[in-house]
Formats: structure tokens, sequence, C-alpha cells
């Protein structure tokens, strides 16, 4: 079974697509998909760059197309009113619920509640606690082990060895050691699943 390293961050609204559009490529293909969270925030930050710093037309058109996707693939896209958002929390609250056996399931509920509901708490522990709690963590047990340092840790690594392989935003999706970068790379992503490796 061929598989997907997926790199995230909650904060990304082209994440947020990718996220639901590669669900079919993965039934169609039979494959795998390996989250792991990148703290954008960190590369931003480690290269000066600011997210919402752009000709306001630009802006302006940015937000027009992403109502587009969502249109065109009936998804229930949001805007949110908080934008953009602390997002390392959330990484590392997913790193916690792998290791429950519950990721796919938690990263799923906090995708739609920031980009479908609008809801910002998941920025903070309150937010994301209430969701795992309904996925049968509680919400201390899940800021403690958040805030360790063998969890500070696992998203340090996972982003410094996302640079390392040439990851510089997301959605990145690598098969087969190839990048694509994007929520429009799928045929790509299909194909190269498809295919057989050197």
């Amino acid at each position: 079974m061929k598989k997907v390293d997926f790199y995230w961050d909650i904060g990304s609204t082209n994440t947020y697509f990718a996220l639901k559009l590669i669900q079919p490529v993965l039934a169609r293909t039979k494959s795998e998909l390996n989250l792991i969270p990148f703290n954008l925030g960190y590369v931003f930050r480690a290269h000066n760059y600011v997210l919402m710093d752009e000709p306001p037309a630009k802006l302006s058109n940015r937000r027009r197309d992403l109502i587009r996707w969502a249109q065109k693939y009936d998804l229930p896209f949001v805007m949110p009113d908080t934008f953009p958002i602390k997002t390392s929390r959330a990484l590392r609250a997913a790193l916690v619920m792998r290791e429950k056996n519950l990721e796919m399931p938690f990263v799923d509920a906090i995708f739609s509640a920031y980009w479908e509901r609008n809801d910002a708490s998941i920025s903070t522990y309150e937010g994301l606690g209430k969701i795992a709690e309904l996925l049968g963590v509680s919400h201390d047990e899940l800021q403690t082990l958040a805030e360790s340092e063998p969890i500070r840790r696992q998203l340090i690594d996972a982003t410094n060895q996302g640079l390392d392989r040439g990851v510089f935003g997301v959605p990145s999706l690598i098969v087969d050691e190839e990048l694509y970068w994007g929520k429009d790379r799928m045929e790509f992503v299909e194909a190269a699943l498809r295919s057989d490796p050197d």
C-alpha cells in the first residue's frame, strides 16, 4: 500500500480543501494518509513572512477563489472571523491524539470547527478540550500532554524534518519523495500513487 505524507497546519485555508479532496483519491488508489503537523507560524517567522501583508486586490481575489472551490466541491467552507490564529496548540494536541489512535477524527473535527463553523476557540485548550472530550479524552489530559516536553519536541522535529525534505508551506503532499504543494495537485498525487516506484 502506498502512502501520502500530508504536511498540514490548521491555519491554512488550502489545507482544509486538500484534506477533503485527498479522501476520494486515497479510496480510489487504496492508499494510506500519514498526517504530519508542520508549524507554519514558526516557518513564517523564521523567514520574516507576514501572512496578510499583501495587496488588497490579491487578498480579495484569494477570498473569492476560496468560495469558488467550496461551491465546486459542495463544501461548507466559511472564512473565519478570526484569522489568522495561533496554531501550535492544535498541532501538539493532534500529536497527543495520535497516541490515542484518534488523530484523524480529531484533525477532521478541528478543521470542521474552524473552517466550517467559524469556531476560533480551537486555538485554545478550552476549545480543543471540548473536541477531545467528544472523542473520549479529557481536557486536562489533552492539555497536560500537549504541553509536555516529548510532544513539544515531536512538533519541532516534524517541522524541521519537513523543512529538510523541502516542505516550504502547507498543504505539502509527498509520494515516493516527490513533493506536491497545494490543494490543486490531486491529479498529480493520484498519478504518483498509481505508478510503480522506480
